[in-house]
């Protein structure tokens, strides 16, 4: 791992819809590794004062929340060499996304729609699947974000298994992708 620590000269982040797994992925991947991780949820949330995304969400709606985001991401991409947790919508944005595949090594997490339901399901504390089917509303965003997720420079399709085996995975395919 040191080898893989050694030669990068960017932050890997991870991206994909709620539920991929990226902050758990990204905790993992960063101490394997022996790199900082930060979650951009938290530092959106550290930004707004301590306000969770959902109350930043529902107080100032999506528009609002998304611009925060892209300047958080933005300021999280200083050359430092971590590990990202992006939340399920920056990516999304076109020129959030050229940012980070210009500055960063990106991952795309990507999980079946009936995993995301089922991790979801978990914890109360994702906005937009409070109103109606959480299924239908993930399947709609995976379907709406794929293109855009797509773009990443590493796609590593995770499912039901151990996070410990998609953090092997993300390490060798970031070992790959960084021999181009």
């Amino acid at each position: 791992m040191e080898s893989l620590t050694a030669r990068l000269d960017r932050p890997i982040v991870l991206v994909g819809l709620m539920g991929a797994g990226k902050s758990t992925v990204g905790r993992r991947l960063a101490r394997r590794l022996g790199l900082p991780f930060i979650d951009s949820d938290v530092a959106i949330e550290e930004a707004n004062g301590g306000q969770t995304t959902a109350e930043i969400f529902e107080r100032y709606g999506e528009p609002a929340f998304r611009d925060g985001e892209r300047r958080v991401v933005a300021r999280l991409i200083d050359g430092t060499v971590r590990v990202i947790a992006t939340g399920g919508g920056a990516f999304v944005d076109p020129d959030t996304r050229a940012l980070l595949n210009q500055k960063a090594v990106t991952v795309w997490l990507d999980a079946p729609v009936r995993v995301l339901a089922e991790r979801t399901a978990r914890r109360n504390n994702r906005p937009m699947l409070k109103v109606g089917d959480p299924e239908e509303i993930l399947a709609r965003l995976a379907e709406a974000r794929r293109h855009a997720y797509a773009e990443a420079h590493i796609r590593i399709v995770s499912g039901t298994g151990a996070h410990g085996t998609v953090v092997e995975d993300v390490m060798k395919a970031v070992g790959e992708w960084l021999k181009r």
